[in-house]
């Protein structure tokens, strides 16, 4: 299987009937999501409270459990937006996994990617997803989180449909990068994580997304080095590399995902939670 045909295959298809009925291109549908999600720890800009007990919501792994959490709160359609009460809680990765949905189901190939937001706090490269999608002629980054509070909130100079490539780090660049002294690694992270070993983690969770894998942020499995350790560079110099350029190495990508270093297990552990998870 090509790379464009595999990032077309469905990743909701309990709702394809609901999906049916989306517009069919890239903007649109990136204009949706937000309609929908309120991120977990953002809420407060909205001047929307979230309640403790809601924010398990943000713990659901799969594209078609995040569809049936919108529908729970509110059964219109999804072109509809939610009041800020009725939607559903989460976070970049969940904005971003409903995108790469609906866009395969409009047959336009899109992934989601792990990595590094420049834009959030300047200065620091803070942990995010994004997706990528297909345009006709080269993958785009499309950040569906950035509506228009959160654009004037963080003070977002570009076009969320196209974000620059130096805004956004894919893991596997951010490591690389690093690893040429041409960023500091304790600047990549969240809250008071960072580092190597943090950097070392996406990378892993990069490589299981371009298979199709996405997992929560704070899943933990494999290869990931535990909070300070320092991870084999000779190991991930390799696999980083691979991900700079996804299409030209989807085979060995995939080879290397079917590796126990690096595919998601039966049990992962959720480490917001502390404690192992089925999946």
């Amino acid at each position: 299987m090509k790379p464009l045909e595999f990032y077309m295959q469905p990743v909701a298809p309990k709702h394809a009937a609901l999906l049916d009925a989306l517009p069919g291109d890239i903007a649109s549908l990136a204009n949706i999501v937000p309609g929908l999600m309120l991120h977990q720890h953002i809420g407060p800009a909205y001047g929307e409270p979230i309640a403790p007990a809601r924010l398990e919501e943000a713990h659901i792994r799969a594209a078609d459990d995040v569809l049936d959490c919108v529908l729970g709160h509110d059964g219109a359609p999804l072109t509809e937006p939610r009041h800020l009460s009725r939607r559903a809680v989460g976070n970049c990765r969940h904005f971003t996994l409903l995108l790469v949905a609906m866009l395969r189901h409009k047959k336009i190939p899109a992934r989601s990617r792990c990595g590094f937001a420049a834009y959030f706090e300047r200065g620091k490269y803070l942990d995010h997803w994004v997706a990528e999608a297909w345009d006709g002629a080269r993958w785009v980054m499309v950040d569906a989180q950035l509506d228009a509070v959160q654009r004037k909130l963080f003070r977002i100079p570009f076009d969320p449909l196209d974000v620059p490539r130096d805004e956004f780090l894919v893991a596997g660049d951010a490591w690389s990068r690093c690893r040429a002294a041409d960023l500091d690694p304790d600047a990549f992270g969240l809250m008071d994580m960072h580092g190597w070993w943090f950097i070392a983690g996406n990378v892993v969770r990069d490589i299981a997304s371009l298979n199709d894998r996405e997992m929560l942020p704070w899943d933990v499995w494999g290869a990931m080095p535990q909070p300070g350790e320092e991870p084999d560079a000779a190991t991930f110099d390799t696999w980083a590399a691979l991900t700079l350029d996804p299409d030209a190495h989807f085979d060995e990508l995939r080879e290397l995902y079917a590796s126990d270093a690096v595919k998601v297990p039966k049990t992962v552990f959720n480490a917001v939670r502390q404690r192992p998870e089925q999946v």
